[in-house]
């Protein structure tokens, strides 16, 4: 059985598992100071392309919590990374928020020129026809096609809204072409981008979070997960799901319990 104690860098999902919507969950600010006790370090890890890693981090500190920019990953991040290691050129047509745009742009990119050379699709709240009448042409062209992510939806207060697996589908229909690349929980490419910005092996991170099929799915990529039980999944789901987490906690109470013991 994988150990917490060999753990060197842990990554947190935020919504059901760190916090609900505006209110800190049992456990979350304590398990920061146990890893801050054994020196092993943290980053949240979002797939939400739609905002910046700065805007997390406000509403962290709106929270009570303190968190510095390297504790924060984001599907964006994670794609400029990959985007940085693979060489691709500087001309993107983007399609995503303000947020994203300015995060693309302050690293160099050339965003929606006459002729792009790559296709980066991010989660955009304000898509417009327009958009995805250029995105489905450059797809069509034949570019490099890349998303941030894959999620069908978003949850926001009330329910749900369209995310940018959405988008894919609407594309593929139009077109024929899914994405040659998906960054995003559940594909191991967000740990493998998130094990080289830390300089580790992918098998010494671990994966936090309430999601059976984006979190513990990313156990495939050889991270340790743990499942809390504070958010979506419940032990009922267990039972019937194809994801095993190595570890599983009612909440980050008592997974922080578990890590002291260590």
């Amino acid at each position: 059985m994988r150990k917490l104690s060999e753990v060197r860098l842990f990554l947190l999902d935020m919504d059901g598992t760190f916090y609900l919507e505006d209110k800190l969950l049992p456990g979350a600010t304590e398990f920061l100071a146990a890893c801050t006790q054994k020196n092993i370090p943290y980053t949240f890890l979002t797939n939400n392309s739609s905002k910046s890693g700065e805007a997390y981090i406000q509403k962290l500190a709106g929270l009570g919590v303190q968190v510095s920019p390297q504790q924060m990953f984001t599907s964006g991040d994670a794609t400029l990374l990959y985007l940085r290691k693979n060489g691709f050129a500087k001309q993107l047509l983007l399609v995503g928020t303000p947020s994203l745009e300015e995060q693309f742009t302050a690293e160099g990119y050339q965003l929606n020129t006459a002729a792009p050379k790559a296709v980066v699709l991010g989660f955009d709240t304000g898509i417009t026809y327009q958009k995805l009448t250029n995105l489905c042409n450059a797809v069509r062209a034949g570019l490099p096609y890349i998303a941030t992510h894959p999620d069908f939806n978003c949850p926001v207060q009330g329910g749900y809204i369209p995310d940018i697996g959405a988008v894919i589908a609407f594309v593929q229909a139009a077109t024929g072409r899914l994405p040659d690349v998906v960054v995003g929980k559940p594909n191991g490419l967000i740990a493998q981008m998130a094990a080289q910005r830390f300089n580790l092996p992918v098998q010494q991170l671990c994966m936090v979070g309430d999601r059976l099929y984006t979190d513990i799915a990313l156990g495939r990529a050889g991270v340790q997960t743990a499942l809390v039980l504070s958010g979506e999944s419940t032990r009922e789901d267990l039972a019937t799901s194809e994801f095993v987490p190595d570890h599983v906690f009612k909440n980050l109470a008592e997974m922080t319990q578990a890590l002291l013991a260590e």
